[in-house]
């Protein structure tokens, strides 16, 4: 699976032809006039992916949203993707009628995702199955009322598990540097079995949208991050967006001037969006393993040190297709000078001289 992004229309394209917003909405915090505006507003600038759930209370909204937008000619139907999420709990208790009740309440016709969510612990993988809620979206996705069957989890062990059952389309997973190193309710797994666990997403072609990018706002202010440093938002979400994987970014969004926001993302520099500062503050397994962050560019022999790092990493992890996405590189480990350029300039201090070397080797020059 491999995401060409596309900055000027707002998508990711995949070698399989398919197409994916890369900014969508969260919209947990939107309700009444003010969903319905927002909704808008963002699918009148670009934004496909709309995220919601039974629990949020705004499915009504959204659809009216969406209703309108398809009315107003902002958008037809089928380039849009609306996802809902089935909770465990109260929602095994008749699964049948819980989802239908979410489609009936969106009334856009059909659902792109259906999200198998908070899927946390192994109990909560029994409850689907045995309580028929998994059956039966799997039933739906055969009648294409739901066109996808999504996957929402905290832990990676759990998600790598039910990845091997091969039922799922897409993972919604959160992803942030905070959670990344261990900060955080939702740090769950240690920042290799997490990285290991991007990489296998896109081995196996399911994409990732991100939720929790900026740590429930915490990563944004000084005083609540957990490094004592505040990040952007746009560093945040470049920061999903470059793990192995990812497609979309679901930032959450509670107005109208959430939105522009949002959309500033697309018209920022990439200096803006460099989030390299976090090697600071980074822990020591981290330190030595290369986050793809491009930090070291302008390379002087032309090299895309980070795209060469992560073709390589998903490679090594069983990855078929990344051996070809690497020789289709203009610019491969063996050009590399050994000029010390980017070994300098790594907050990570990855020596990617040597790194290059092992790299041409291991793909055979």
């Amino acid at each position: 699976m491999k995401a060409e992004f596309d900055f000027e229309t707002k998508t990711v394209m995949l070698n399989s032809g398919y197409e994916m917003p890369i900014n969508g909405l969260g919209t947990y915090s939107l309700h009444g006039d003010e969903c319905i505006n927002s909704v808008k507003s963002a699918l009148s600038n670009g934004v496909r992916l709309i995220d919601t759930a039974s629990a949020y209370g705004n499915e009504e909204e959204i659809g009216q949203a969406v209703r309108e937008a398809i009315d107003e000619g902002i958008i037809q139907r089928e380039d849009i993707f609306v996802t809902t999420k089935i909770y465990p709990g109260r929602e095994m208790e008749n699964p049948e009628q819980s989802i239908q009740a979410c489609i009936d309440r969106l009334d856009i016709g059909y659902v792109d995702y259906g999200f198998i969510h908070c899927l946390d612990e192994e109990k909560d993988w029994q409850a689907y199955q045995e309580g028929g809620a998994l059956a039966y979206l799997l039933e739906l996705k055969k009648q294409r009322v739901v066109r996808h069957i999504g996957l929402s989890s905290h832990t990676p062990g759990l998600v790598t598990k039910v990845l091997d059952a091969g039922i799922v389309d897409q993972l919604m997973f959160s992803i942030n540097p905070g959670y990344d190193y261990r900060h955080g309710d939702y740090a769950n797994g240690s920042t290799e079995e997490r990285m290991a666990m991007y990489r296998k997403c896109e081995a196996d072609g399911v994409g990732i949208s991100v939720m929790k990018p900026f740590s429930g706002g915490q990563l944004l202010d000084d005083k609540t991050s957990p490094f004592g440093k505040a990040l952007t938002r746009y560093q945040c979400i470049q920061y999903a967006l470059n793990k192995p994987g990812v497609l979309t970014v679901l930032p959450g969004i509670r107005s109208v001037e959430d939105v522009k926001n949002l959309l500033g993302f697309f018209e920022t520099s990439a200096e803006e969006k460099d989030y390299s500062m976090i090697g600071t503050f980074t822990p020591r397994e981290a330190v030595g393993s290369c986050v793809y962050c491009n930090h070291c560019q302008p390379c002087p022999a032309g090299l895309n040190v980070g795209l060469i790092n992560k073709y390589y990493d998903l490679a090594v992890a069983g990855d078929s297709m990344a051996a070809g996405h690497y020789e289709n590189l203009e610019k491969k480990a063996s050009d590399c000078v050994a000029c010390g350029h980017c070994d300098r300039r790594c907050p990570f201090h990855v020596k990617q001289t040597s790194r290059m070397e092992k790299i041409a080797a291991y793909f055979g020059k």
